[in-house]
C-alpha cells in the first residue's frame, strides 16, 4: 500500500508502474474519484464551518430579540446541502478505498520493464549434471520405486495432490529439519504460525483482494489457509511498534501452503510440479528502510547456501516488472536445473516489499534516527516439492534408485541411498 499524497504527487510513476507490472486496477478512476472526494470534503469543511458560524449569530440574534427566520432557513438549506456531501464523500470513500487496495507496489527503478522474457539471469552456480544413461522424470522413478503415489491421492482429493511413501517422505522431513536448522544457526528466530488467518492478514501481505480467486476459504468462519507462512510472520508484528534497537528481525518458519490456482491448464501438472497444497520453508525479515537492499542480498543468499550444500546446479533470476508479484518492488528467483523433466524449476522468490506491506498491516518503528514504517523481505527457503525433484532427478542411479545428499544422511539414520 503506497502513501495516499505520494500517490498524487507521483501519479505519471504510478500510472507507468501499473502498467509495467500489467496490473488491471482502473488507475484513471482511482485519481479521479479521489479528486472528487477530496473536494467533497474540502466543500463540506467550508459548509460546516458557515454552518456553525449562522449558529452562533442566530443565537446571538434571538438574544437581541432580532428577527431569526430568514437566516435560521438559509442554514438549513446548508444542513440539508451539508448531508449530501457527506453522504457522497462516505460512498467515494469506499470506491476509492477498493481501488487504492488494488494498486500495486511499484517496481524498483532499475527492475528490468516487460514480462517474463526480459528477466535477468544475474548468476548461475554449479555444473550441470551429465548422466551417463538417459534420465528419468521424477513421476516415473518415483512410481517405479514404489514411492510417489499418483492414484491414491486423486481419489480422496483430486488432482494437485501429492502422496509420498516410505523413504522418500523421509526425505521430506529431512529436507524440512535440516532447513530449519540452518536457519537457526545463522541467526533466524523459529516460529510456529497458524495456518488459517483472518482476511485483515491477508489484505497485510497483499493477497488480498487481488488473489481472492486463488485462496481456500473457510466461510462459516471468515479465515484462509495460508498461502506460505509468508502471511502469518508478517503479521505477527500486525499493528505494532518495534524499537530501531530490535531490527532486524529475521524469521523462519515451516509450514503447508495452500492455493486453489496451481497453474496452467495441462502445464506442469504430472508429479510434484505443480500443487494446491505443499509444504516450504520460508524466511521473513523486518528491517530499517535504509538496510532493505542489503537485506535483499542477505536473504537470498540464505536460500542459495542450501542449493549449494546439496550441490544442485541453480541460477538466480532479476524478474523483470511484469513477472513481479503484486507487492513486490524487487524479486530474485532461484531456479534449480532437474535433468529428468529438462527444465529450471523455480524453488525460492525472495522478494523485498519496500514500505507496502508494513503500510497495509501498520508494522512502524521509531528510535533515535527518526520513526516510520518497517521495511519487509521474505523468501522461501526452499519450496519442498521442486526440490525433492531436483533431488530425485539429478542424484537419480543407473540401476533406478536415488543417492542421498550427504548433507540429508545425518537426517536418514546414515541411508546413503533410497530404493
Amino acid at each position: 500500500m503506497l502513501d495516499r499524497k505520494f500517490l498524487r504527487e507521483i501519479r505519471n510513476l504510478v500510472t507507468a508502474a501499473v502498467a509495467a507490472k500489467r496490473e488491471t486496477v482502473d488507475i484513471a478512476a482511482y485519481y479521479s474519484l479521489d479528486a472528487e472526494r477530496r473536494a467533497a470534503l474540502q466543500e463540506a469543511e467550508l459548509l460546516q464551518a458557515e454552518v456553525n458560524q449562522a449558529s452562533r449569530r442566530i443565537s446571538e440574534a434571538k438574544k437581541a430579540g432580532e428577527e431569526t427566520a430568514p437566516a435560521i432557513a438559509r442554514m438549513r438549506e446548508v444542513t440539508e446541502r451539508l448531508k449530501g456531501l457527506k453522504t457522497r464523500a462516505a460512498d467515494l470513500d469506499a470506491e476509492v478505498e477498493q481501488l487504492y487496495e488494488r494498486i500495486p507496489n511499484l517496481p524498483d527503478p532499475d527492475v528490468p520493464v516487460g514480462g517474463e522474457d526480459q528477466n535477468v539471469v544475474v548468476r548461475t552456480w554449479g555444473e550441470l549434471r551429465r548422466l551417463p544413461f538417459p534420465a528419468l522424470a521424477h513421476w516415473d522413478l518415483g512410481a517405479e520405486l514404489g514411492l510417489l503415489d499418483a492414484e491414491a491421492p486423486a481419489r480422496m482429493s483430486g488432482s494437485g495432490f501429492s502422496l509420498l511413501r516410505g523413504d522418500l517422505a523421509r526425505l521430506e522431513r529431512a529436507l524440512i529439519n535440516w532447513f530449519l536448522d540452518t536457519h537457526r544457526a545463522a541467526g533466524y528466530v523459529e516460529v510456529a504460525v497458524p495456518y488459517l488467518v483472518s482476511p485483515a492478514a491477508m489484505l497485510g501481505t497483499g493477497q488480498l483482494p487481488k488473489l481472492a480467486d486463488d485462496m481456500y476459504r473457510c466461510v462459516d468462519d471468515d479465515l484462509y489457509l495460508i498461502p506460505t507462512a509468508e502471511v502469518s510472520v508478517t503479521n505477527i508484528h500486525r499493528e505494532c511498534t518495534l524499537a530501531e534497537s530490535d531490527l532486524p528481525l529475521r524469521y523462519c518458519a515451516f509450514s503447508p501452503c495452500f492455493r486453489r490456482e496451481a497453474g496452467a491448464a495441462g502445464k506442469d501438472t504430472r508429479g510434484l510440479l505443480r500443487m494446491h497444497q505443499f509444504h516450504k520453508v520460508e524466511l521473513v525479515h523486518f528491517t530499517h528502510p535504509d538496510h532493505s537492499r542489503q537485506a535483499l542480498a542477505d536473504l537470498t543468499a540464505d536460500a542459495e547456501k542450501l542449493l549449494q550444500r546439496l550441490d544442485l546446479p541453480y541460477r538466480v533470476v532479476l524478474l523483470a516488472s511484469g513477472d513481479l508479484s503484486f507487492a513486490a518492488a524487487r524479486c530474485h528467483d532461484l531456479e534449480v536445473w532437474s535433468p529428468g523433466v529438462a527444465q529450471w524449476l523455480e524453488v525460492s522468490s525472495c522478494s523485498c516489499f519496500g514500505d507496502f506491506q508494513a503500510r497495509r498491516a501498520q508494522i512502524r518503528w521509531k528510535g533515535p534516527t527518526g520513526r516510520g514504517y518497517v521495511h519487509t523481505l521474505n523468501g522461501s527457503a526452499l519450496a519442498l516439492p521442486r526440490v525433492i525433484v531436483a533431488i530425485m532427478e539429478n542424484y537419480q542411479t543407473a540401476d533406478g534408485k536415488i543417492a542421498v545428499p550427504a548433507v540429508l544422511r545425518p537426517y536418514l539414520d546414515g541411508l546413503e541411498q533410497i530404493g
